[in-house]
């Protein structure tokens, strides 16, 4: 692979992989840096790369597990899967509280989901990627993928309500 294709095939691909990074590793600098390890590691590889038949998936594959490789070493106890959810907090001063409060929620209700579902939602919701990236990056097919979408988001639903509504109950 030449440095042409190299570019257009892989480092084309670095701004999809970068919220994914970002999501894991928690932090702008860190995540930057991972990204541009990332591609080096890619840089290093790119004769293999040349017939492989799925490069997208295999550049968010080896971004994934140099995530988890980092995070391994930060924190030898750290679960992979317990990301912290980021949302988009309101300028409103009023509704930041309960913008928190819900992000906190939204986590602890993801760490409760399988790895695959928490990982799926993620990606598609948080991060917006479409379900064919996902696909690609997970090596899942497509169809299934909208099925664990699915009954995360229907998981997160019955979770919400049932903490909603308890609240209301001791008010």
């Amino acid at each position: 692979m030449n440095t042409k294709d190299f570019e257009n095939q892989i480092l084309s691909l670095a701004d999809r992989v970068y919220p994914m990074v970002r999501r894991m590793l928690l932090e702008d600098t860190a995540s930057e840096d991972a990204v541009q390890d990332i591609m080096m590691k890619l840089w290093k590889r790119r004769k293999k790369l040349e017939n492989h038949p799925n490069i997208p998936g295999f550049v968010f594959l080896t971004a994934r597990n140099h995530c988890l490789d980092l995070l391994k070493k930060k924190k030898p106890n750290l679960d992979a899967t317990e990301y912290q959810l980021r949302l988009l907090v309101s300028d409103n001063n009023s509704n930041e509280v309960e913008w928190k409060e819900l992000n906190t929620i939204i986590a602890s209700i993801l760490k409760e989901l399988p790895e695959q579902q928490a990982e799926v939602l993620q990606m598609r919701d948080i991060d917006g990627f479409e379900f064919a990236e996902i696909a690609t990056a997970l090596n899942l097919k497509i169809p299934y993928v909208r099925v664990l979408a699915s009954r995360a988001r229907k998981q997160v639903g019955i979770r919400l309500k049932e903490i909603y509504s308890y609240e209301k109950q001791k008010t």
